[in-house]
């Protein structure tokens, strides 16, 4: 099992959005279908979905013109209209709109030097189709290839300037509903302008959001968690060469607008599970670091797997197990929970 991918050929924004909009037509239609699906259980309707969508844009326009532009060219050759693709960059700020609160999510761990990295992906299980593999050339001689969702312009990679990023969500009391920056699009920033971990912390505090998240940037012998919400930004740096991460704040300010852990404490539980296993997650081998992830406990559910007698908003499952390899500009990523990695199941990209 693999996902599938797509290597982009224009430079010119508009034209590479337009043709991954081609190519990845029926995936970007089929996964703005699931999150309206998602939307409308979570409470909202079509048209708070649309205005939201046509905030996104609007804001995407005035921080990174020429992301909204690509988001314009992937609408264009999907078929779409520009806040229809909007919306999919948006899920994080429209699910923060509407209060929707579960317990899934993602954990992430980093290890310096390497740096030895390796995080879940968890999302609701009805959207386990919506991950591609995408390679892009921002601007001459830079390349991005990261994990994302069709249609949204980056989620978890790496550059050929030898940066990464790992992506978790995160919930603070100051998200709203006056949609801000879709957090997508800082993390397709930091991947176009960034070549250290200051560079990226420069990109998440340029700009306005609505809903939070945690970036956390990693190069060779670098690395910090940026804690992104409306209230501010925090940066978290590692411990003895130890940087790891779940759901929650660990800023000591941001921490005390915690949303996320208040209503689904599991991630204090997983954060305490990487904790204990930081040996194994230590590894050069990306299996063995995969692996050092596993725990089906219900107290610390890294690897997840959904409960189908649950409605769609509250079915979970761990979609991809992912690795940055940072100096070689590529991701190691296997479909899938931990449970299910051998050496066989990695896709190199």
């Amino acid at each position: 099992m693999s996902f599938p991918g797509y290597t982009s050929t224009q430079i010119d924004p508009r034209a590479r959005g337009k043709e991954l909009g081609t190519h990845r037509r029926e995936a970007i239609v089929a996964n703005l279908a699931g999150y309206s699906d998602l939307f409308a259980v979570a409470g909202a309707t079509a048209t708070q979905v649309r205005t939201w969508g046509e905030q996104a844009l609007d804001r995407a326009a005035d921080w990174a013109p020429h992301l909204a532009e690509e988001i314009a060219g992937i609408a264009s050759g999907a078929g779409l209209e520009p806040w229809q693709v909007a919306v999919v960059n948006a899920r994080t700020e429209i699910l923060a709109a509407i209060d929707a609160v579960g317990e899934g999510e993602c954990s992430t761990s980093v290890v310096l030097p390497g740096p030895r990295t390796v995080q879940t992906w968890d999302w609701h299980d009805h959207l386990r189709d919506a991950p591609m593999l995408w390679e892009l050339e921002s601007s001459p001689g830079h390349v991005v290839r990261t994990f994302t969702e069709a249609g949204a312009l980056a989620k978890i990679g790496v550059n050929t300037a030898g940066l990464g990023i790992h992506f978790n969500i995160l919930r603070h009391e100051s998200d709203n509903d006056d949609l801000g920056v879709p957090v997508h699009l800082i993390a397709r920033r930091i991947l176009e302008d960034a070549a250290t971990v200051e560079d990226a912390i420069a990109v998440a505090y340029s700009a306005q959001v609505s809903a939070s998240t945690v970036i956390t940037a990693v190069t060779s012998d670098d690395a910090a968690s940026i804690e992104i919400s409306p209230a501010g930004v925090g940066v978290i740096e590692p411990e003895s060469g130890v940087l790891q991460h779940c759901n929650h704040f660990l800023n000591s300010h941001l921490a005390a607008g915690e949303r996320h852990a208040t209503d689904r404490p599991s991630t204090y539980a997983r954060l305490q599970h990487l904790e204990a296993n930081t040996g194994g997650l230590s590894s050069d081998d990306h299996t063995t670091r995969a692996l050092a992830m596993l725990s089906h406990g219900p107290d610390a559910p890294v690897c997840a797997h959904p409960d189908l007698t649950q409605p769609i908003n509250q079915r979970w499952e761990t979609v991809a197990t992912i690795a940055l390899d940072v100096p070689a500009g590529r991701l190691r990523v296997h479909k899938g929970g931990p449970c299910q990695v051998t050496e066989e199941t990695w896709q190199t990209f």
